[in-house]
């Protein structure tokens, strides 16, 4: 599953996940969430009496999802307000708990949101995911970038080993599941 962290059509992190769907091999799928937009804001006594139906369909597809890409720009040095809003929705339902996680920030700036990828990062961690060391920053994203995709070479290398290291993580995770029991 991949989440977002721009509602901008023509986003940098849209084109980063798009190509990384793009890129799945046979076997393998990488949706994207596209229900981002569609979450009220969090409030802690929505969610004690019941969340509405676009928090749960989020929360189940967090949890069917193997493991998790976070695209996201950097806003203010920090991330994107509507993926703060998503992820609080989730802090107290244990989606992301040992969940492989794998965060890129895309960004017109020479240092490729790399604040926002620290702070998403640390966010992730306090709700227990598995954050992998493969995330990425991509700096300068605009030129590397080509009909709403990625073009450059290394880049497109850069995100090959993240998803490989997603799939790997995912892979060990469920055969760790099967062999407890």
């Amino acid at each position: 599953m991949a989440i977002v962290g721009s509602l901008r059509e023509g986003s940098l992190n849209r084109s980063v996940a798009l190509t990384a769907a793009d890129m799945c091999g046979p076997g393998t799928e990488l949706t994207i969430f596209e229900g981002l937009a569609g979450l009220p804001y969090f409030e802690h006594d929505v969610e004690v009496a019941g969340p509405p139906a676009s928090v749960m369909a989020f929360r189940a597809e967090l949890k069917s999802a193997d493991a998790v890409l976070i695209t996201c720009p950097e806003y203010a040095a920090g991330m994107s307000g509507v993926l703060k809003n998503g992820l609080e929705w989730i802090v107290g339902g244990g989606e992301l708990v040992g969940k492989p996680v794998a965060v890129v920030t895309a960004s017109p700036a020479t240092t490729g949101g790399e604040r926002a990828r620290a702070w998403t990062t640390e966010t992730l961690r306090m709700m227990g995911a598995d954050v992998l060391p493969e995330s990425m920053s991509i700096p300068v994203a605009g030129p590397k970038m080509k009909g709403g995709r990625v073009a450059d070479e290394a880049t497109l290398d850069q995100l090959r080993e993240v998803l490989a290291a997603m799939a790997r993580s995912a892979a060990e995770k469920t055969a760790l599941a099967a062999a407890e029991g």
